[in-house]
């Protein structure tokens, strides 16, 4: 089984979506929604072929959305899977993995 990493992006991602909901809906219900997306991430060690390989974007990356709100896009590497962006609603892929980085 392969091991899951945040990239320090996705751990960022992480924690903009945690202050944006502690904002309007509290801390509590903020750290519960961020601990259910890291539990759904951690469960690709063990089906990491999920969602829909985008290598239009970047070679290797695959996309796939979290309760209809949440798209995390991801590669897999030797033994482990890593996550590189945990994006919400709206954010512009094509921009985002730009590798002119305009």
């Amino acid at each position: 089984m392969a091991e899951v990493v945040f990239s320090p992006e996705a751990a960022e991602d992480l924690l903009s979506l945690y202050d944006y909901i502690a904002n309007s809906a509290g801390e509590a219900r903020a750290l519960a929604f961020v601990q259910t997306i890291r539990v759904y991430c951690m469960e690709f060690a063990m089906f990491p072929q999920r969602g829909t390989q985008r290598d239009d974007l970047r070679p290797g990356l695959r996309i796939t959305g979290f309760r209809r709100r949440i798209t995390i896009a991801f590669h897999i590497a030797p033994a482990r899977i890593v996550i590189d962006r945990v994006l919400y609603a709206g954010r512009d892929l094509e921009r985002l993995f730009d590798p002119e980085g305009d």
